[in-house]
């Protein structure tokens, strides 16, 4: 009686579980390639253990917290690690909705990865979409960054300010000599008519030429 009982369950779970089925996950372990030399060997300790990680974030699912590891099958394991598994409800003798079975599993990612020593890339579930890696926490506090850079940005002005300043400065130094230069310059210059210099003209006291005088006007009156 108890041999004809455990030949329904099982074909009944080998119904539930099979590749392709409705509501059913593939699960691949690439355990040689995370672990190298400390890769452990796949058994039915590790079965159990997986069974148990599925329950476990099964319970955290509103109106599931009745699940257990016999709820868990597996079916297709290959050498490689890879295997299906569903979730069933034995009251109605049917798999649990692939929705939950995948909220809780993205739920609990981490633990699971955590119970293997695996992560994302060598722990797959390959129709649930691995989960966001959990944000890291600077060294830093946020607010001593933000302060570093309004300070640099600070700095940077007021050094540009001083920079501007100085610069007007000897630009406004210098204008006053240059043009002291150039007066300087017009009052000792000769002008050079036909190759011979001759003297500046006088413009407010006149300057009379010789060569156009008369004889009348070179004899200066008494």
């Amino acid at each position: 009686m108890l041999w004809l009982l455990f030949f329904l369950v099982t074909a009944i779970h080998a119904e539930l579980c099979q590749p392709g089925a409705a509501n059913a996950f593939k699960v691949r372990l690439s355990i040689r390639t995370a672990l190298g030399d400390k890769a452990y060997a796949w058994d039915t300790n590790e079965e159990y253990l997986f069974k148990a990680m599925v329950a476990f974030s099964m319970r955290k699912v509103p109106n599931r917290e009745a699940t257990e590891i016999s709820h868990v099958l597996l079916c297709n394991v290959t050498q490689r690690v890879s295997f299906w598994f569903v979730v069933t409800d034995p009251s109605k003798n049917h798999t649990l909705p692939a929705v939950e079975v995948q909220t809780a599993i993205r739920m609990n990612k981490n633990r699971i990865n955590g119970a293997f020593f695996l992560n994302d890339q060598t722990l797959e579930f390959l129709k649930i979409p691995s989960t966001l890696a959990p944000p890291v926490d600077p060294s830093v506090p946020i607010w001593v960054i933000i302060f570093g850079v309004i300070f640099c940005i600070v700095i940077v002005a007021i050094t540009l300010l001083i920079l501007s300043g100085i610069r007007q400065r000897r630009r406004k130094n210098k204008e006053p000599s240059e043009v002291d230069d150039a007066e300087d310059k017009c009052e000792n210059m000769n002008t050079i008519e036909n190759g011979i210099p001759c003297d500046p003209l006088d413009m407010k006291g006149g300057h009379m030429n010789d060569a156009f005088m008369t004889e009348d006007e070179r004899l200066t009156p008494l």
